[in-house]
């Protein structure tokens, strides 16, 4: 049986490593940079209409990514918006969001679209720690022990949200094409 192709958009060569090293062989990624306007809304229904605007570009099935990471403190700020924070006010910055709030607790997540898939995980925001070359993981602490940043992939594979997603997901696409 041949591997189920799938379009993955995204412009971050990053992911596009990521999730070719979850999905193997049994799924073949073809990756498009595709750009696509943010709307506003939860995550779910940025995650929904970017999958549909994305389908539309290459008029074909489309699996496309977002995430979010909701401080509890801020009613779920940044949220869904990370991206846009983060580009804006660097990991010191979205740490000085947080001074002078007792809670520095936050969820992270992931949804990912055509498959409609969404993981959550609990964690804490803390000081910038370990490798800061993907995001904001370096203060997304995990369980009180570790940031994904310092996390070494097996470790960080098990508990963050965009692994668990993935791994769903080429679940499911693999279900798909086995019927």
């Amino acid at each position: 049986m041949a591997p189920t192709k799938i379009n993955f958009i995204t412009g971050n060569k990053d992911k596009v490593a990521q999730v070719r090293s979850i999905f193997g062989s049994v799924i073949e990624l073809e990756n498009r940079a595709v750009d696509i306007p943010e709307i506003q809304g939860t995550i779910e229904e940025i995650a929904k209409e970017k999958a549909r605007r994305a389908a539309e570009a290459i008029n074909g099935p489309a699996l496309i990514e977002d995430s979010a990471l909701e401080f509890h403190a801020l009613k779920g700020l940044p949220g869904p918006y990370i991206k846009s924070f983060f580009d804006a006010l660097g990991l010191e910055g979205l740490n000085k969001m947080l001074d002078g709030f007792e809670d520095r607790t936050a969820e992270a997540g992931n949804d990912y679209y055509d498959v409609k898939l969404n993981t959550i995980v609990q964690g804490t925001i803390v000081r910038p720690r370990g490798i800061r070359d993907f995001g904001w993981g370096a203060i997304f602490e995990y369980d009180g022990r570790a940031t994904f940043a310092e996390m070494e992939v097996e470790e960080k594979n098990r508990v963050s949200p965009g692994y668990k997603a993935l791994a769903k997901s080429q679940q499911w696409l693999t279900e798909g094409q086995q019927q």
